[in-house]
């Protein structure tokens, strides 16, 4: 285990020689600097980042301020902690060092155990945060991993096999046959298809991407029934084969929202994809619904499926996340209401559930009436 590395960047030679020397003598390493530019130069010069920097404020040639501007300024040193070293009274240089985003300060002068503490806090605090993040990325390996291996698998073997029979046998097969194989090949093409467009959409949403983009596509819509059924019609055909009905109802005189087409239909379509998906009876039927609630629109999107347990449905929204997933192998990735949450946040509204066990569930997107002066309102 290697020692944590701490810049001190002070101009006081004496007092810089005594930082030094309490913090070597409790386990660190220490890189020192006099003055804000030499600390710079130092973090330039050498081959990794230290784990925490200490400045004086006051100095000749960059002050603290400065050299704590140019060092979150660096994306490679944006995460280092940082404390500043202040005069007894100062009290301007603490409130200007918390209004940047200093981690700490400690006053001059100080007692050992008070740098001491200071320190040890902020690189806990950092093995924290690390610990964090390795262990979000973590997880999010592995759900990719699982969805690669069985999501994405799964509809390539499908187009493969299929192709690949059609290729050899063409000649051998009859009409029916052919057109069995090409239906396989057509829905292990269009689940890749629909894998691959919730993930990209899934990052632009996640990357504030999606937010520009609705902030310049979004308009005035008032077409609620050819945006249904717009979404409705990529699953008429699942549904079938399941024995599932899907039915629309839309309600005249809706309240114009102001919205982005492609993504507000994305998000109708992972709710009725989850509906048909989780109707495991046949003779069920699917509703989607556009109605008015209150000053605003709602697009809802029920079954009569599986239902959702009440200790799951915080988790559901969550990228990745499928409800037991080994027990009941479902298709998809997870991927779908996150997207749906997300798209009803950049819209402005909120998305709510009514779900019993065994006997379906309710997604209802809410959506604000558009108002007067909305074309120039940002998106949420």
């Amino acid at each position: 285990m290697h020692k944590a590395t701490i810049l001190v960047v002070e101009d006081d030679l004496h007092l810089m020689e005594g930082v030094r020397d309490i913090l070597e003598l409790n386990g660190y390493e220490v890189w020192t600097a006099s003055n804000g530019q030499a600390g710079l130069q130092m973090l330039q010069d050498k081959p990794r980042p230290p784990d925490l920097i200490v400045s004086d404020i006051m100095m000749p040639r960059m002050d603290g301020y400065d050299f704590f501007g140019a060092v979150r300024a660096e994306p490679n040193w944006v995460h280092i902690p940082f404390i500043f070293l202040t005069a007894k009274g100062e009290h301007e240089d603490v409130k200007r060092g918390k209004r940047m985003g200093a981690e700490d300060y400690v006053i001059k002068p100080f007692d050992a155990d008070d740098l001491l503490v200071a320190v040890s806090a902020k690189l806990e605090r950092r093995r924290q945060i690390e610990r964090h993040w390795q262990n979000e990325v973590s997880t999010i390996k592995q759900n990719i991993l699982m969805i690669l291996n069985h999501e994405f698998r799964t509809p390539l073997t499908y187009v493969v096999a299929y192709a690949d029979m059609v290729h050899r046998d063409a000649d051998a097969l009859g009409v029916d046959d052919m057109r069995a194989f090409l239906r396989g090949i057509n829905a292990g093409a269009n689940r890749l298809r629909r894998l691959v467009e919730n993930f990209i959409l899934l990052v632009e949403l996640e990357t504030g991407e999606a937010a520009q983009t609705f902030s310049w596509r979004r308009e005035m819509r008032t077409d609620f029934e050819a945006l249904l059924g717009s979404a409705i019609a990529k699953y008429q055909d699942v549904a079938g084969e399941k024995q599932v009905t899907i039915s629309v109802a839309v309600d005249e005189d809706l309240p114009p929202i102001r919205a982005d087409a492609q993504y507000l239909v994305a998000a109708v379509e992972c709710l009725i994809d989850n509906a048909v998906k989780f109707s495991d009876k046949p003779g069920t039927v699917v509703t989607v619904r556009a109605y008015r609630d209150g000053g605003g629109v709602c697009l809802a999107v029920r079954d009569q499926g599986r239902g959702i347990p009440p200790g799951e449905r915080e988790n559901i929204f969550q990228s990745f996340y499928q409800i037991e997933r080994h027990k009941y192998e479902d298709q998809g990735a997870g991927s779908g209401l996150a997207i749906v949450n997300r798209v009803t946040r950049l819209h402005g509204g909120h998305i709510t559930l009514t779900s019993a066990v065994g006997e379906g569930s309710e997604f209802v997107i809410r959506l604000p009436a558009a108002s007067t002066g909305d074309d120039d309102a940002p998106g949420n």
